[in-house]
């Protein structure tokens, strides 16, 4: 796979493969090209190549991808905030249509602080808060594959491990597959199977998380020891 921003070339011939039920994580240095590796697989930006999803060449548009129950939690959050926490999530469900109330005690089931608060606008919630409610309105819509693009970002590491922990719960209990980027390589090798390392907009490095945990090269530039 290929991806370009106008005469920028940003991914070169990138393969990556996330089994059902995986969780799989993409690591590398700022302009390795992860978050275009994501946009790229949703459907955000030009692309060369097949995206292939449960057997199916994926079409380059966002709303294909998310028909398909592929969601996709950008960088920066991306929450509506002048809108309370509630119709924040009323809007991840615009793709089902269906069992709206069930869904929301679902998602009240991984993030309990959310049904007391509902009514509270998103701008008024704290940065891990509003990471927190990315998340869950990407989950209103009962994705099959998690795209989630620097959770960490901007977060006391705290938080951090609680949002990778419910990550790590909703692959357990309900099977979500889900594609990390994130820079912070410790959290995300412990909480994925598999991992690749970008450089460059190529694949420089792929493999199970606890062996890449242990290769010199990771450990020197991603893992600081």
């Amino acid at each position: 796979m290929e991806a370009r921003y106008g005469p920028v070339q940003a991914l070169h011939g990138i393969s990556l493969t996330v089994d059902d039920g995986e969780i799989v994580a993409v690591l590398g240095a700022n302009g390795a090209g992860k978050t275009t590796t994501l946009r790229a697989v949703s459907g955000t930006v030009a692309r060369r190549g097949e995206v292939v999803f449960d057997g199916r060449r994926l079409r380059r548009s966002p709303e294909a991808a998310a028909r398909l129950g592929i969601a996709h939690v950008p960088e920066g959050r991306g929450t509506f905030s002048e809108l309370t926490l509630l119709e924040n999530l009323r809007l991840g469900a615009y793709t089902r249509g269906d069992g709206l109330e069930e869904n929301l005690e679902r998602v009240y089931g991984f993030f309990g602080w959310m049904r007391n608060r509902r009514e509270q606008p998103a701008g008024t919630l704290s940065g891990g808060e509003q990471q927190m409610l990315a998340l869950a309105r990407a989950l209103m819509s009962r994705p099959r594959l998690l795209l989630l693009d620097e959770p960490s970002l901007g977060l006391a590491p705290m938080i951090v491990r609680e949002i990778f922990g419910i990550v790590r719960r909703l692959n357990e209990e309900e099977k979500l597959t889900v594609l990390v980027v994130e820079q912070n390589a410790t959290v995300a090798l412990e909480s994925s199977s598999r991992a690749y390392v970008l450089e460059a907009g190529r694949v420089a490095l792929e493999g199970p998380s606890d062996e890449l945990a242990k290769d010199e090269a990771v450990r020197r530039s991603y893992l600081g020891y």
